[in-house]
């Protein structure tokens, strides 16, 4: 890929009308721009009335960049749990695996997108897909050059073959194009045939030259020895080995041995017969206007600089790297062109300039998953701090927080970035407090999971926020058993109290219980407020009454009238489920306790005799209170006469 071609990181905004001002409103995610009412002395028109909601990250919203976003989470959260006290070689070890996960990952999702691009028969489907497939190739590109020099760190000799591999996994043209060569009837003679061959040499990929170049020696039987040198000279090529016993020094010197020996095939006029052939003799030691020449099968600067660095400078240092880079950069680019962003991001990690390299691709990218996810794994291997001991940490802490925010924004990715504010531990905190308030509580399913968060965190005021939104709206929805449970959860007491009047009132309706299995197992939470102590002890009540336990219903019944926790709308409830007791042929009630019940009966009627004029009570409803209050005074007198009598004695 030979420029970084991304969209900015706003775009579409949208352009105000002659004389009027544009107002603008932040989300979280997005932006709202609007024209205002303000208009210039002298303007016309009455402008626009429409209000423009303006994306900053698209990417999130693409079903295939999910899976980045999904994948690359997981290994996130592996690399936090790396223990610092690892001996060097085996973290290095396994930040470079890291390295690589995120690159596969990557790579899956590039050739997926490539995939629906060239299936898709919408053309501006199939553009935006093109252009997220060149941003990802772009970031893998970058990504797997910070891998070499700053993650890996290769010293030189390795450091070529890094570089090399590099290249040929960035440059697959060539493969494709020898495909369609050999599978011609005459490969030799096809016309991209020598351009697949040079192309093997520009990369270092001599095994796959010597194979074309058979091909092409079986048509000139008269130029057989000249073939046979070339191959000779390509097979000798020396490649260091990194696990093997010769020294960096044994390599270089048997190196200019090899590229003497071609030098003098050149000289000595080998190959003057066949213009392929000293071409390709001309590359092999480096001639830079000849690798100029071949600027569309290098097709990049820094190809050009692997290729002569292949060629000349095969044991390059890391620290020798810029010199060439920049050298390779002007020699390749046109003078009158500026250069692309992404050669300007290759160019500061060819200069070991990390810090420029993540500032630049924060300019250029469109989202915050590369910067946060490559900052994060270059601050776990200490390659932030070496100016500032805090830098490296801060720049991390704020890429992440930034990335996390815009997850934020997503309907499911939410959940991702909850693990991106928990490794963030200066602000982390604060912004999943900010942030976990916005997330809409679309179902009772997603309130729990935004609930399990908040409580594993210690979050108690955005707990008692959600549970008291989410009791709200089953109050609302007439669902008194969920909205009672959420009331409980918030420790809510007034709301509590407020659900519980509406269960009594309800059974008082009703004449049953709704929601029974939870009223009966609230155990100890029934004592956050006197109203839902009243509610689970009435129904308890209930229970004894059913279960034949008629005079542990009594006492109890008689505690719930004389504390005087239930409402006294519901007095007369309590007074006449006594009535079923006061009629049993068994004294249920002692004659202490009949007084009791006709103590509150008293108390009852007369606050019944002085309602305020006005009170919305129908004629018929005071007939059936008159009624029940007579029922009551004869079922009390009969059970204290009863009650005297088994007693046995009356007490003044």
């Amino acid at each position: 890929m030979e420029e970084l071609d991304v969209e900015p990181a706003i775009t579409n905004i949208p352009a105000a009308s002659d004389g009027k001002h544009l107002g603008f409103a932040w989300g979280p995610g997005d932006i709202l721009a609007y024209e205002t009412l303000y208009m210039a002395p002298g303007a016309k028109g009455s402008g626009c009335s429409f209000i423009h909601e303006v994306r900053k990250d698209e990417d999130i919203y693409s079903p295939i960049l999910r899976k980045l976003f999904n994948e690359s989470h997981h290994i996130f959260v592996g690399l936090q749990t790396i223990r610092e006290d690892l001996p060097s070689k085996n973290k290095k070890t396994q930040f470079v695996s890291i390295s690589k996960n995120y690159r596969s990952v990557i790579r899956a999702c590039m050739e997926e997108l490539q995939q629906v691009a060239v299936s898709t028969k919408v053309a501006e489907v199939a553009t935006q897909y093109g252009n997220q497939v060149s941003i990802l190739l772009a970031i893998e590109l970058i990504w797997n050059l910070c891998e070499v020099l700053f993650i890996d760190a290769a010293p030189a000799g390795p450091l070529l073959l890094h570089l090399l591999d590099w290249v040929r996994l960035h440059k697959g043209d060539v493969d494709e194009k020898a495909r369609e060569v050999l599978q011609s009837e005459s490969p030799a003679e096809h016309h991209d045939y020598w351009d697949v061959v040079v192309s093997y040499v520009l990369q270092g990929r001599f095994e796959e030259a010597r194979q074309m170049l058979v091909k092409q020696a079986t048509l000139q039987p008269a130029a057989r020895n000249m073939y046979k040198l070339m191959d000779t000279l390509l097979s000798k090529m020396p490649f260091y080995n990194p696990g093997g016993t010769q020294t960096l020094t044994e390599f270089d010197v048997k190196w200019r041995h090899w590229h003497e020996e071609v030098d003098r095939c050149l000289q000595d006029n080998s190959f003057a017969s066949n213009q392929h052939l000293e071409i390709i003799c001309k590359i092999l030691v480096g001639d830079e206007d000849t690798l100029l020449e071949h600027k569309e099968l290098l097709s990049t600067w820094y190809h050009f600089l692997v290729t002569r660095l292949l060629f000349c400078h095969p044991t390059v240092k890391p620290t020798e790297l810029h010199y060439y880079a920049q050298s390779c950069m002007t020699m390749f680019l046109d003078l009158r062109s500026v250069p692309e962003p992404l050669d300007s991001i290759l160019l500061a990690a060819f200069e070991f300039d990390i810090h420029q390299v993540i500032k630049d691709c924060s300019i250029a990218l469109n989202n915050w998953w590369f910067v946060a996810h490559l900052t994060d794994l270059l601050d776990h291997c200490k390659l932030l701090q070496s100016h500032n001991l805090h830098f490296g940490s801060n720049l991390r802490e704020f890429l992440l927080l930034e990335y996390a925010s815009g997850l934020f924004t997503h309907h499911s990715l939410w959940q991702l970035a909850v693990d991106y504010f928990d490794n963030c531990p200066e602000f982390g905190h604060v912004y999943l407090e900010l942030q976990i308030e916005r997330v809409p509580l679309d179902t009772e399913r997603k309130a729990l999971k935004v609930l399990r968060i908040c409580e594993q965190r210690q979050m108690s005021e955005q707990v008692r926020s959600i549970c008291k939104i989410m009791a709200m709206r089953a109050l609302r929805n007439n669902r008194l058993g969920s909205a009672l449970s959420w009331s409980i959860r918030a420790k809510d007491a007034a709301f509590a109290t407020l659900i519980s009047e509406r269960f009594l009132q309800d059974y008082c309706a009703r004449g049953t219980f709704s929601d029974l299995d939870l009223i009966d197992n609230l155990g100890p939470a029934m004592l956050l407020s006197d109203r839902l102590t009243f509610l689970v002890k009435y129904r308890e009540f209930h229970k004894l009454y059913e279960e034949n336990r008629f005079s542990e219903a009594a006492k109890l019944l008689l505690s719930l009238i004389t504390a005087k926790i239930a409402p006294r709308s519901f007095w007369m409830t309590l007074l006449t489920d006594a009535l079923p007791l006061l009629e049993q042929k068994e004294v249920i009630f002692s004659a202490d306790q009949t007084h009791e019940l006709m103590f509150c009966l008293e108390e009852l009627t007369s606050s019944l005799n002085t309602t305020a004029p006005g009170t919305d009570r129908t004629m018929q409803d005071e007939d059936i209170e008159q009624t029940k209050v007579e029922l009551l005074r004869l079922a009390l007198a009969r059970n204290l006469a009863m009650a005297i009598v088994k007693e046995g004695t009356v007490e003044a």
